[in-house]
């Protein structure tokens, strides 16, 4: 059976899921090209608190999106990049961020008028 995100049995729904995810996005577009530490993707970010940081990375590591490289030094020292899967993906991310700053203000516009209607 080919994959078919309108099936409700597909897998690949749950993999939507995970790229349609904020705080996955937003930690997937950071990551594009460079690798950073958890204190420096959570200020990337703002707003993420350190459990859900923590939690969404976790995820995302357990998928083969992002990998985790932890260096055996006191304090603990741990990156985190993008796989090649997760470097595949990063470019769409690119563009639905793009569109989401460039389309602001007439999402803006459109909810104010809802509010007025």
């Amino acid at each position: 059976m080919e994959p078919d995100v309108f099936d409700p049995r597909c897998g690949s729904r749950e993999v939507l899921g995970l790229i349609a995810d904020r705080w996955s996005a937003l930690v997937l577009y950071a990551l594009r090209g460079r690798t950073l530490r958890h204190a420096e993707l959570q200020r990337a970010l703002g707003g993420i608190s350190q459990k859900m940081l923590t939690q969404t990375l976790r995820g995302l590591e357990a998928d083969g999106i992002v990998r985790r490289v932890s260096f055996p030094v006191l304090p603990p020292h741990v990156e985190y990049s993008l796989t090649p899967l997760g470097d595949s993906l990063a470019p769409l991310l690119a563009e639905l961020c793009r569109w989401a700053e460039t389309h602001l203000d007439e999402i803006r516009a459109a909810r104010a008028g809802d509010a007025a209607g």
